[in-house]
Protein backbone atom coordinates (compact mmCIF):
# COMPACT_ATOMS: atom_id res chain seq x y z
CA UNK A 1 0.00 0.00 0.00
CA UNK A 2 1.00 3.21 -0.76
CA UNK A 3 -0.33 6.54 1.14
CA UNK A 4 -0.05 10.65 0.99
CA UNK A 5 -1.02 12.31 3.81
CA UNK A 6 -0.84 16.45 3.58
CA UNK A 7 -2.41 19.73 4.88
CA UNK A 8 -1.24 22.94 6.17
CA UNK A 9 1.76 22.89 8.21
CA UNK A 10 1.05 22.85 11.64
CA UNK A 11 -1.61 20.27 11.06
CA UNK A 12 0.11 17.09 12.47
CA UNK A 13 1.48 15.71 8.91
CA UNK A 14 4.91 13.99 10.33
CA UNK A 15 3.92 13.02 13.60
CA UNK A 16 0.94 11.39 12.35
CA UNK A 17 3.02 9.80 9.35
CA UNK A 18 5.68 8.37 11.88
CA UNK A 19 2.90 7.05 14.09
CA UNK A 20 1.43 5.51 10.90
CA UNK A 21 4.30 4.32 9.71
CA UNK A 22 5.59 2.50 12.88
CA UNK A 23 2.33 1.06 13.68
CA UNK A 24 2.17 -0.53 9.69
CA UNK A 25 6.26 -0.95 9.20
CA UNK A 26 5.61 1.40 6.30
CA UNK A 27 8.87 3.73 5.07
CA UNK A 28 8.07 7.52 5.64
CA UNK A 29 9.41 10.03 3.48
CA UNK A 30 9.36 13.90 3.76
CA UNK A 31 8.68 15.72 0.70
CA UNK A 32 11.83 18.08 1.22
CA UNK A 33 13.79 15.16 2.13
CA UNK A 34 12.65 13.25 -0.73
CA UNK A 35 13.56 16.20 -2.98
CA UNK A 36 16.77 16.90 -1.10
CA UNK A 37 18.05 13.88 -1.66
CA UNK A 38 17.21 13.62 -5.08
CA UNK A 39 18.70 16.70 -5.81
CA UNK A 40 15.67 18.99 -6.73
CA UNK A 41 14.31 22.32 -5.76
CA UNK A 42 15.94 25.80 -3.98
CA UNK A 43 15.98 27.80 -1.03
CA UNK A 44 14.46 30.76 -1.29
CA UNK A 45 15.63 34.26 0.51
CA UNK A 46 13.54 32.98 4.21
CA UNK A 47 15.85 29.72 3.64
CA UNK A 48 12.61 27.62 2.92
CA UNK A 49 12.74 24.98 0.11
CA UNK A 50 11.02 25.46 -3.08
CA UNK A 51 10.17 22.40 -4.66
CA UNK A 52 9.40 22.11 -8.34
CA UNK A 53 5.65 20.48 -8.64
CA UNK A 54 6.20 18.82 -12.05
CA UNK A 55 9.39 17.40 -11.02
CA UNK A 56 8.32 16.76 -7.98
CA UNK A 57 5.70 14.48 -8.74
CA UNK A 58 7.26 12.96 -11.40
CA UNK A 59 10.01 11.69 -9.41
CA UNK A 60 7.59 10.85 -6.18
CA UNK A 61 5.52 8.56 -8.96
CA UNK A 62 8.50 6.79 -10.39
CA UNK A 63 9.79 5.93 -6.86
CA UNK A 64 5.75 5.00 -5.85
CA UNK A 65 5.87 2.59 -8.88
CA UNK A 66 9.03 0.55 -7.67
CA UNK A 67 8.16 0.72 -3.91
CA UNK A 68 5.39 -0.96 -1.70
CA UNK A 69 4.71 0.13 1.84
CA UNK A 70 5.47 3.91 1.88
CA UNK A 71 4.24 6.92 3.39
CA UNK A 72 4.82 10.08 1.69
CA UNK A 73 4.09 13.31 3.72
CA UNK A 74 4.04 17.11 2.84
CA UNK A 75 2.04 20.49 2.58
CA UNK A 76 2.84 20.31 -1.18
CA UNK A 77 1.21 16.75 -2.19
CA UNK A 78 -2.47 17.75 -2.03
CA UNK A 79 -1.78 19.88 -5.57
CA UNK A 80 -0.15 17.07 -7.15
CA UNK A 81 -1.23 13.57 -8.70
CA UNK A 82 1.09 10.54 -7.20
CA UNK A 83 -0.02 7.27 -7.63
CA UNK A 84 -1.33 6.07 -4.12
CA UNK A 85 -4.26 3.98 -2.94
CA UNK A 86 -5.21 6.39 -0.10
CA UNK A 87 -4.66 10.15 -0.03
CA UNK A 88 -4.83 11.68 3.44
CA UNK A 89 -5.81 15.71 4.43
CA UNK A 90 -5.24 16.53 7.83
CA UNK A 91 -8.14 19.43 8.76
CA UNK A 92 -7.40 21.87 11.96
CA UNK A 93 -9.29 24.42 13.59
CA UNK A 94 -7.43 27.51 12.53
CA UNK A 95 -7.37 28.88 16.47
CA UNK A 96 -5.28 25.71 16.94
CA UNK A 97 -2.91 26.21 14.24
CA UNK A 98 -2.23 29.61 14.83
CA UNK A 99 -1.09 28.43 18.49
CA UNK A 100 1.19 25.70 17.30
CA UNK A 101 2.64 28.09 14.78
CA UNK A 102 2.99 30.45 17.14
CA UNK A 103 4.81 27.95 19.27
CA UNK A 104 7.08 27.33 16.15
CA UNK A 105 8.09 30.84 15.88
CA UNK A 106 6.64 30.97 12.70
CA UNK A 107 6.80 34.73 11.45
CA UNK A 108 3.58 36.30 11.70
CA UNK A 109 3.12 36.84 8.06
CA UNK A 110 3.61 33.17 7.92
CA UNK A 111 0.90 32.41 10.53
CA UNK A 112 -1.59 34.74 8.81
CA UNK A 113 -1.01 32.49 5.02
CA UNK A 114 -1.38 29.52 6.77
CA UNK A 115 -4.38 30.57 9.04
CA UNK A 116 -6.25 31.93 5.67
CA UNK A 117 -4.76 28.86 3.78
CA UNK A 118 -6.79 26.54 6.28
CA UNK A 119 -9.73 28.45 6.41
CA UNK A 120 -10.48 28.59 2.63
CA UNK A 121 -9.75 24.46 2.70
CA UNK A 122 -6.94 25.11 -0.21
CA UNK A 123 -5.31 21.32 0.88
CA UNK A 124 -8.84 19.99 1.28
CA UNK A 125 -9.89 21.48 -2.21
CA UNK A 126 -7.28 20.31 -4.40
CA UNK A 127 -6.89 17.01 -2.55
CA UNK A 128 -10.74 16.86 -3.72
CA UNK A 129 -9.95 17.40 -7.14
CA UNK A 130 -6.74 15.32 -7.66
CA UNK A 131 -7.70 11.93 -5.08
CA UNK A 132 -11.51 11.41 -5.23
CA UNK A 133 -12.88 8.37 -3.94
CA UNK A 134 -8.84 7.93 -2.46
CA UNK A 135 -9.28 10.46 -0.20
CA UNK A 136 -9.70 10.32 3.19
CA UNK A 137 -10.16 13.39 5.72
CA UNK A 138 -9.13 13.37 9.42
CA UNK A 139 -9.33 16.44 11.81
CA UNK A 140 -6.30 16.92 13.59
CA UNK A 141 -6.82 16.04 17.38
CA UNK A 142 -4.77 13.58 19.78
CA UNK A 143 -2.48 11.75 17.85
CA UNK A 144 -4.19 8.09 19.40
CA UNK A 145 -7.44 9.43 17.98
CA UNK A 146 -6.44 10.12 14.67
CA UNK A 147 -4.39 6.52 14.05
CA UNK A 148 -7.15 4.65 15.60
CA UNK A 149 -9.42 6.34 12.81
CA UNK A 150 -7.02 5.78 10.33
CA UNK A 151 -6.43 2.21 10.90
CA UNK A 152 -10.27 1.59 10.56
CA UNK A 153 -9.99 3.43 7.10
CA UNK A 154 -7.23 1.86 5.76
CA UNK A 155 -8.39 -1.58 6.27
Amino acid sequence: MRLAISGTPGSGKTTLSKALGKKLGFKVLNEKDFALKNRFGAFNDQDELEIPLGEFEKKANAYLEKNDNVILEGHTLCEMKLNVDKFIIITIDPDKLQLRLELRKYSEEKIMDNIFCEGIEYCKKHAKRNYESKLIIVESKEQEQMLSYLLTKLE
